[in-house]
């Protein structure tokens, strides 16, 4: 069943009981990377093999995404800073043990192409923080995952 979750700002990247953070790299400049972040939600499951559907809501400013499992969010995007950052809370989901969450995509210059920096902030019942540290690593193979099917479909530097 779909609940409200606690609204959050951008401070709560940093603030948040629990965080994951991820970086990897890619041969395509950071303007690039952004477009395919932000301004092509529905190209998400074509990388990021988590997602099963996403689309863009609210003339852009939201988004609903669901993922493999049954899992659904609706977002609103809370940070878009076109070469530099992308970020959404997550104010509604089925999430057993959600409270709260806010994603962070940071991109900055590396060499010719990117590095894509991924801040998981949560906070959720003491169960939810327990099995997400736990998969911690799975998490983070998920995102390198993403990162490089992400790399493969974007023009690189050097095009």
């Amino acid at each position: 069943m779909p609940r409200r979750l606690r609204s959050v700002g951008l401070d709560f990247v940093e603030a948040a009981p629990l965080r994951l953070v991820f970086a990897a790299e890619v041969a395509a400049p950071p303007d690039v990377v952004y477009r395919v972040l932000a301004d092509d939600v529905e190209g998400w499951p074509g990388w990021f093999t988590q997602v099963t559907a996403a689309r863009p809501v609210d003339a852009g400013a939201g988004r609903e995404v669901r993922l493999r499992g049954g899992i659904a969010f609706r977002e609103t995007v809370v940070a878009a800073e076109p070469g530099l950052r992308y970020a959404y809370r997550v104010d509604v989901s089925n999430a057993p043990g959600l409270h709260a969450l806010l994603e962070e995509w940071l991109l900055a210059p590396a060499g010719a192409g990117t590095r894509v920096q991924w801040t998981f902030a949560a906070d959720g019942s003491p169960l939810f923080r327990f099995l997400m540290r736990r998969g911690r690593a799975a998490v983070g193979r998920s995102f390198r995952d993403a990162v490089r099917n992400l790399g493969r479909r974007l023009p690189t530097a050097g095009a």
